[in-house]
């Protein structure tokens, strides 16, 4: 069942509030122990932890302005509020990798400063592992039920701190059995795992903000769909785009050209609706009803006179046939850069079946003077 903005919202908020308490007990237990333990190591995991705290905040932040509804100045909604946040995160993700790294590489030159960490840290990486894995299992199952990219952003960040904290209890297990220099040789690896993830979730949302496609296999499928509607002959200029954990969709669809506009709409709409229904992400559709193939058609109908001009030139050159006085209603095609006419007259305007054929010739004869009509049909009721 697909939540609500309101209902989305709270579930994002539930989660990352839990987040932030953790975060706030291991970023501080981590730099205390890592100062008093000696770990290098340590201390750039509780940095670590530091900016999950961040990232969490950036997630609280764009919950409260991605959920609100569509304005006028944002008619498509604030979904993009998401997606900043999610580079945000991943920017400061690798910012704070290349903090880390920086401060390991210039402990690693000097080796005679190298320290082995004691016991007490051992033990907070071990908490550290288990607390951030758990945050991580949980955060992420949120974000894949409520279809968050933002969360699992942020699931993600935790799941670095956990393997980061796995990487720190080997280092300083083996610097406290004399190897001093994993430790900070473990925070270059940590650095590296942060940067990594950063710049992942930059990247995928980076090609959101530029209407990067959904991926092929999910365009495929809405192609099939879309072909599976009763009445869709063809369809081209099938457009996608992410917008925040929502996803928009533009396509021409091709339908008989004899259809009215009503059937013709009313078949843009099951579109719409076998999009929606089959497609959790997908909240937008729009339709546009082609009665030709106007990717492949030589002749494009844009320059024609529009209905209220093409009726005066008709009416100009039936001027001298009386019958048309009393025309019932008038259909335009307008189809391969010429219009079709449809007319209906009534019986009563007939004395015969030859007089019909009669008045259709002339009727076609005075039409075929203009140069944007291919034929003209009548019909009598």
């Amino acid at each position: 069942m697909e939540l609500s903005l309101e209902q989305r919202k709270k579930e994002i908020n539930q989660i990352t509030l839990w987040g932030v308490f953790i975060n706030i007990i291991l970023a501080i237990g981590k730099l205390i122990i890592g100062f008093i333990a000696n770990s290098h190591a340590l201390v750039a995991d509780g940095l670590h932890s530091f900016s999950d705290l961040v990232s969490d905040g950036m997630v609280l932040l764009a919950a409260k302005h991605s959920h609100q509804d569509a304005d006028e100045d944002h008619p498509y909604g604030h979904g993009r509020y998401e997606t900043l946040a999610t580079i945000g995160v991943g920017l400061f993700l690798i910012l704070v990798a290349i903090g880390i790294a920086l401060d390991a590489t210039i402990r690693l030159i000097e080796p005679a400063s190298l320290k082995a960490p004691g016991a007490l840290a051992l033990l907070v990486a071990a908490i550290s592992i288990i607390s951030k894995e758990a945050l991580y299992q949980l955060t992420m199952k949120v974000a894949r039920r409520i279809k968050s990219k933002m969360l699992i952003a942020n699931a993600w960040h935790h799941r670095t701190d956990s393997i980061s904290s796995i990487v720190v209890f080997i280092a300083i297990a083996g610097a406290m059995w004399g190897l001093p220099v994993l430790d900070d040789v473990a925070a270059i690896v940590v650095s590296v795992m942060i940067a990594h993830i950063g710049w992942e979730l930059s990247y995928s949302s980076i090609q959101e903000l530029v209407d990067t496609a959904l991926e092929p296999e999910k365009v495929e499928a809405i192609k099939q769909k879309i072909m599976d509607v009763d009445g869709v002959e063809q369809l081209h200029m099938l457009r996608t785009r992410r917008m925040g954990h929502q996803a928009l969709v533009d396509v021409h669809i091709l339908v008989d050209s004899n259809l009215s506009v009503s059937e013709g709409h009313q078949i843009s709409e099951a579109v719409e609706q076998v999009l929606t229904d089959n497609f959790d992400e997908i909240n937008d559709v729009t339709v546009h009803i082609d009665p030709e193939d106007d990717e492949q058609s030589p002749h494009s109908c844009k320059t024609l006179p529009l209905r209220s001009e093409m009726l005066d030139l008709l009416k100009q050159t039936w001027a001298d046939i009386p019958e048309i006085s009393q025309m019932k209603g008038i259909t335009l095609h307008y189809l391969d850069g010429l219009v079709n006419v449809e007319i209906v007259l009534p019986l009563t305007v007939l004395d015969n079946l030859q007089a019909a054929d009669r008045l259709n010739e002339k009727l076609l004869k005075a039409a075929n003077t203009l140069e944007h009509i291919r034929k003209v049909d009548v019909f009598y009721s």
